[in-house]
């Protein structure tokens, strides 16, 4: 099992380049179901996930080819096999996303239920409904979710809560459906409307993503297109975090800095000074940073993604920071990994006190999930002496090649095996 070894105290410095965003491109990968025309995605980070949802659509019978620059082309032409197995989908909760697309157009499915990080419930009863409402029959039973319908038609659904992947299941089995579908408490996150950008390259009638109110007009069928992956926007700002809490002065390039209003704010209230020009993001930071508190919410609030980084920058500033989450029940989880380098946390309900310490001090650590092995790297960079963060596999879901970036801006960091 890999490991991550970091010897902390050098400021970054120096200029990265930003992957694809994977919360953008799995979902945009699945589209590829909807159409027996070729779908061509590129931009596609090369990360574990990516790699587990090809896997599933292949089995599935679509053909997937890669170029050299991992761009993807994906023809569900002569898809043969409409389930997703438990074995495949065990490790992913982004799974779910071929229900919508199956359904709809061949009329039937069978998808395990998903796994992914263990940070809270993340219940799928918003997409049944959805499906339901759109006169899909929906069965559970040994653990996978069997969908049947002739044909889906429009509905106005209303989600109970802010789900991503709910809206973006709903908003792609809406592109094959009947008549017009409204889905009323959309989520509103960028990565929703990079899929609505593809589907409607592929020939979707879709209005009003990114907003709380999506109109979707079905179409008969889809046709074929290329699409350009969004700038994953949870790197952007693990690697700006990562440059204020060591002082350091790094420029960001393949960058959108229009969807990280509340992030870069938040970074500026610490001390940070950001300039942005097209698609460029630098940043430089002098002294310690200030804390800053932050309440997590759907988007365009401040990012749960984003929460764990920011419980490490606050560890070594100056003063207290509250830090809320609402999003996940179980995403404090790198609170005692923190602690065992040093850091003052605690924790009272959803709420975690962070005062900040004059230093860390690297110790062995591991990690629960994504994003808190992206906070226990950025302690890693910060604290004295080495770190050594175990169960690194969770930090390859989501962060493409990040011990190679962070040595090119100065850090020393290596993998071992």
């Amino acid at each position: 099992m890999d490991k991550l070894l970091i010897e902390g105290g050098v400021p970054l410095t120096g200029q990265v380049h930003i992957s694809g965003a994977k919360n953008a491109v799995l979902p945009i990968l699945c589209a590829s179901l909807l159409s027996e025309k070729p779908l061509r995605v590129i931009n596609v980070p090369h990360l574990h996930d990516v790699t587990t949802m090809l896997s599933l659509l292949a089995q599935m019978g679509v053909a997937v080819s890669l170029d050299e620059k991992f761009g993807v082309e994906l023809n569900a032409v002569a898809v043969n096999n409409p389930v997703a197995p438990y074995d495949l989908v065990k490790t992913m909760r982004a799974s779910i996303l071929v229900l919508g697309p199956l359904l709809a157009r061949y009329g039937e499915a069978r998808v395990s239920l998903p796994g992914g990080c263990a940070i809270g419930l993340r219940p799928v009863d918003q997409h049944i409904k959805a499906l339901q409402a759109m006169g899909a029959t929906i069965d559970i039973e040994h653990g996978y979710i069997h969908a049947h319908a002739r044909r889906l038609h429009g509905a106005h659904i209303v989600m109970d809560l802010i789900t991503v992947t709910g809206t973006a299941n709903t908003m792609m089995a809406a592109t094959l459906a009947e008549g017009e579908t409204l889905i009323d408490n959309a989520a509103r996150e960028p990565e929703i409307t990079d899929l609505a950008d593809c589907l409607n390259a592929m020939g979707a009638h879709i209005t009003g993503a990114g907003g709380d109110v999506i109109r979707i007009e079905g179409v008969a069928q889809l046709h074929m297109a290329t699409h350009r992956a969004m700038p994953d926007r949870i790197e952007t700002g693990t690697f700006l975090a990562a440059a204020a809490a060591t002082g350091g002065r790094i420029e960001l390039t393949q960058a959108r800095a229009d969807t990280l209003d509340t992030v870069i704010e938040k970074l500026r209230e610490a001390g940070a000074r950001i300039d942005i020009l097209d698609d460029r993001i630098s940043l430089s930071m002098d002294g310690l940073p200030r804390a800053v508190s932050v309440r997590t919410e759907p988007y365009p609030a401040f990012p749960t993604d984003m929460q764990a980084q920011f419980m490490a920058l606050n560890s070594i500033a100056s003063g207290t920071a509250l830090i809320t989450e609402t999003i996940f029940e179980n995403r404090f989880m790198h609170v005692q990994e923190l602690r065992r380098l040093g850091a003052k946390i605690e924790v009272d309900g959803n709420t975690a006190v962070v005062t900040g310490v004059e230093r860390l001090d690297g110790a062995m650590v591991m990690a629960t999930d994504l994003r808190a092995s992206a906070s226990l790297v950025l302690a890693g960079l910060i604290a004295r002496g080495e770190t050594t963060i175990g169960r690194v596999y969770h930090l390859d879901r989501g962060y493409e090649a990040i011990e190679e970036k962070l040595s090119r801006l100065g850090a020393r960091i290596r993998r071992v095996h």
